[in-house]
């Protein structure tokens, strides 16, 4: 099992979406870094923080689980999708997506200046200098451990996580 964060803008899909859905396709990440991660190397079981960005705070959400591995985001296609992308084909995908299942919403968000103050992180992309836009960052265990343990101290964790 790997350990991922994953952004989002809560304005057009956050924790709550994801929790009154309880699962739903990770679409629109239009980063090759960020999509090479999702296409490659997340699986089926893998944990994943839902991270709200572009936020007050912006911050470590909840948690949810990779429910199936990539295939081709279909919103590369539409013209009229936000996401569209006119060098993408149906026989040459450009971009894609894994489907994502809801396992908890912390009591409040995590913030991101709570996140810079854990040592285990500061090796992490999270905090690397540049790779503020990355949406798709992937997590060693220590820092999966930290942020748990964090959120424990902070009593953001609801009663039945340990």
């Amino acid at each position: 099992m790997a350990y991922w964060l994953m952004k989002s803008n809560p304005a057009f899909f956050g924790i709550d979406d994801l929790q009154r859905l309880d699962s739903d396709s990770w679409d629109g990440v239009r980063n090759y870094r960020a999509r090479n991660f999702m296409r490659d190397d997340m699986r089926v079981g893998d944990k994943v923080f839902f991270y709200h960005s572009s936020a007050k705070p912006s911050g470590v959400a909840g948690i949810m689980t990779v429910s199936k591995e990539s295939y081709p985001d279909h919103s590369q296609y539409h013209p009229e999708h936000r996401h569209y992308d006119p060098v993408a084909t149906e026989d040459e995908p450009r971009w894609y997506m894994v489907d994502v299942t809801f396992e908890k919403k912390f009591t409040d968000v995590l913030p991101l200046r709570e996140l810079k103050c854990i040592p285990a992180l500061e090796d992490s992309l999270l905090l690397k200098k540049g790779c503020e836009q990355l949406t798709v960052i992937p997590l060693e265990p220590e820092h999966w451990r930290a942020i748990m343990n964090m959120a424990q101290v902070l009593n953001l964790l609801p009663d039945d996580v340990s």
